[in-house]
């Protein structure tokens, strides 16, 4: 299993060594804790964000200040990540970082595809589906998200399609270790 992520220089002055990025419906309770743990245990400076915010409200300014801080940014995406704005959103903020500060940005395909989210096809074509016709979202931002998932998926990342299978750990390790080499 090869874990090369992408990678450029890191921006100077972090306050976190890593800005976590997923949809807390599907992985808050399993595998981001998880991580969030096992990062911490190693002592990397890590922000995960577990305030929920409402349908329709924008990124907060503190949580793009975190994005810009951060040095490194792991995506998780699942099944519901594109459920929300806000993560949509919030992706796009950590491209910008990656295109912008050579943020190093690790996608994790938690129980999706790749094809998936770059296409947009499944969970996420429904998602964006009620996006555009329940929330009303404007074809400008659609399409914004749309690129950003596009170029996100296009990187180097782990699949993590046994993760419920117990090799959760095996994976978290794989993490660890490859975040650590990059700091």
């Amino acid at each position: 299993m090869a874990s090369s992520f992408s990678s450029s220089s890191s921006p100077r002055g972090s306050e976190y060594d890593v800005f976590l990025s997923f949809r807390g419906e599907d992985t808050h309770k399993t595998f981001v804790d998880h991580l969030y743990i096992a990062l911490v245990d190693r002592g990397i400076r890590t922000f995960k964000d577990d305030e929920r915010l409402e349908r329709g409200k924008s990124i907060s300014s503190d949580l793009v200040k975190n994005v810009n801080e951060s040095r490194i940014a792991v995506i998780v995406f699942s099944k519901n990540y594109a459920t929300l704005s806000w993560c949509l959103d919030e992706l796009v903020e950590i491209l910008k970082c990656k295109r912008t500060k050579g943020q190093i940005v690790l996608p994790i395909f938690y129980d999706v595809k790749t094809s998936e989210v770059r296409y947009q096809k499944k969970s996420f074509a429904e998602a964006f589906r009620k996006h555009k016709e329940i929330h009303k979202v404007e074809n400008e931002t659609m399409q914004k998200w749309r690129d950003t998932l596009k170029e996100a998926a296009s990187l180097s990342g782990l699949d993590l399609q046994d993760a419920a299978n117990g090799y959760e750990a095996k994976f978290i390790k794989i993490i660890i270790q490859d975040i650590s080499e990059k700091l």
